[in-house]
Parts: structure tokens; sequence; C-alpha cells
């Protein structure tokens, strides 16, 4: 079978896409460990579109939906272990390699059937027999493509679902990413009946007090480097203990160093175990943050990536200056 490659917007690609997915009577779609807001989306909305054209699917994650993101209708519908029976098709949506799915990765490279791999990280790998990749700032902005394509219908319930990653992914439209297509995308879905005003509050203004507190904490770890252009901003394990809080509370913390004057990159540190940390960094645009987590085995996207790093902290600070001190 060909593969097809797609790293830019490709019409092709869309169509090669779609066409396994209105092929397929029975689907399985794979979202990434530690899901957020854009496998989410851009899962459900898929499974609930093939659901109401009569095909059976099912949503699977290595782990459930972290509680701020059930607010939405349908978000139960994420399984945690593969369902039995057989499938058409294994799709896998906004992951980068099969190493992103956790343990569920070996339950797609060895799936013998059609495999889709929709997604829009710049260090994708192309694991599957179908590879629709589009550099862009969200799955969820190219997920209507496919879903139009496949003769699939887009509802308000898949609406919010795809509001949700396009929302989240783009930091409320502020990345430097965003296009106009962007705003196209999410006019349409507005139009489409997505609660946008609820999606907004829920993600960016509602908290919990045990985030509250542990965002204090973490402002006072935050240090500087490379004349201030680098800024790290920490959270302990303990951290996490003495406030209570959840570890995907941290979402959005990596962002506020980059409101400071100077500074270019920012890099959050979450504290996983003794010494093993988890690295996510943000650029304001002249650094290459992908290339930066590629030297210790991450990716993502030129603004925004991620990896894991393992040793003492001051070690782990050391050697991720260095790296950024590489790419200024």
């Amino acid at each position: 079978m060909t593969v097809q490659t797609i790293k830019m917007s490709s019409e092709s690609g869309v169509a090669a896409a779609a066409a396994r997915i209105k092929k397929a009577q029975s689907a399985l779609i794979f979202c990434h460990t530690r899901p957020d807001g854009d496998t989410l989306g851009s899962g459900l909305a898929l499974l609930y579109a093939m659901r109401a054209a009569g095909k059976t699917a099912y949503v699977v994650c290595e782990e459930a939906p972290p509680a701020k993101f059930c607010f939405l209708e349908g978000m139960s519908g994420v399984l945690t272990s593969v369902p039995e029976g057989e499938f058409d098709c294994y799709i896998a949506v906004d992951c980068a390699e099969p190493a992103r799915m956790g343990a569920l990765g070996h339950e797609f490279t060895k799936f013998r059937g059609d495999t889709v791999n929709i997604d829009h990280h710049i260090s994708n790998t192309n694991y599957a027999k179908c590879n629709c990749v589009r550099v862009c700032p969200a799955t969820c902005e190219l997920m209507p493509e496919i879903i139009d394509a496949a003769g699939l219908e887009i509802d308000g319930l898949t609406a919010n679902f795809l509001m949700l990653g396009l929302v989240t992914d783009t930091g409320l439209f502020v990345h430097s990413d965003v296009t106009a297509h962007t705003f196209e995308v999410a006019a349409r879905l507005r139009a489409a009946g997505a609660d946008v005003n609820k999606i907004n509050y829920e993600m960016f203004s509602r908290q919990k007090k045990q985030r509250a507190l542990l965002f204090r904490r973490a402002l006072g770890n935050l240090r500087f480097a490379l004349e201030d252009k680098l800024a790290f901003i920490l959270v302990t394990d303990e951290d996490i203990r003495q406030t209570g809080a959840e570890r995907s509370m941290t979402e959005g913390f990596v962002d506020y160093p980059l409101t400071i004057d100077g500074v270019e990159v920012s890099i959050a540190l979450m504290e996983m175990k003794s010494g093993q940390y988890k690295a996510s960094l943000r650029s304001k645009g002249s650094v290459n943050v992908n290339a930066v987590a590629s030297t210790f085995g991450g990716g993502g996207h030129i603004l925004a990536s991620g990896c894991m790093l393992f040793g003492e902290y001051e070690e782990v600070i050391d050697r991720l200056t260095y790296a950024v001190y590489q790419h200024l």
C-alpha cells in the first residue's frame, strides 16, 4: 500500500485519510497519553461524526480525560483500554509518533488493517499506512476538512469538540502560528453550534483553589538564564502533594514567563519523580524549541514542544540552558 506523506496543506492527503474513514464500517481512534484538548477534541469529534453515520467507532486513550474537560457532553466516550471486537481501521489523532500513545502504541503498530495518522506536528514520523500531516496550529483545524471529505456531518456536539482543540492549542488564538484559515474554521464551528464562551471560560478562566496555590508555588521557583532570554518555572512533586492539585492543573503555567519583557523561551519543568522531569517549552519565535526538545528525544512544534529529562535538577537546568543557547 502506498504511504501518503503530507507535511503541509494537501488536498490529496485529506482525501486519502477521508477515503479510508468513509470505507471503514468500524474504527478505533487513538489519542495520546496525558490527553489535551486537541487530541480529545479531534478524536471525539471524529467518533461522534462516524457514529452519526451509522458506523461503529470508539476512542481509546491510555489515561482518562482530566476532570477539567468533562464539562463537555460526550467526554465519557473515551475508553482506557482496547475494546473487544474486530476493526477495519485504526486512526491516531494528534500523535507525532506511536510512543505518544503510551502502551497503546504497540496495539496501533501491530494492527494489520488500515492505519491512519492525522496530526499537525512538524516532528511527526509518518508511521501509519496513510499519513495526513499538516503543520498548523491544531489537529482540530485539520479535522473538519477530513470529516467533510468523508461525507460526515459536523453538528453542535462535534463542533464543540473541535472548538475545544482549536482554542486550547492556539491559546485562545494568540499563538503566532494562527492564520486566517484558523479563524475561518473557528467561525464555521461557531455557526455549527460550538459554545465558544463556555469553552473559553472552562479552559482559561475557571480554576480550582488548588491550582491557584500551585501556581503561587511555581512562581516562587521562577528563575532566568542567558541574559534573561530564557526563563524556567518549576513544579515539584512536593508542590503537588502540599496543594492537593492534579498534575493536569499545570497546563498554561509555561506561558506566563513569555509575558515578561526580554524572555524569548519559557521552560516549565514538572518533577515526575526523583530525578525525572517533564519539560514543556515555549518560544516567542526566535528559537525553534522543537529542535531544542529533539536534543533530548522529544519534539512537537517550532513554538511549543516537550521532552523528558533525567538527572538532578541543577543538571537538568544546565543541559536545557545549553541547548537553548545553541539555538538562540
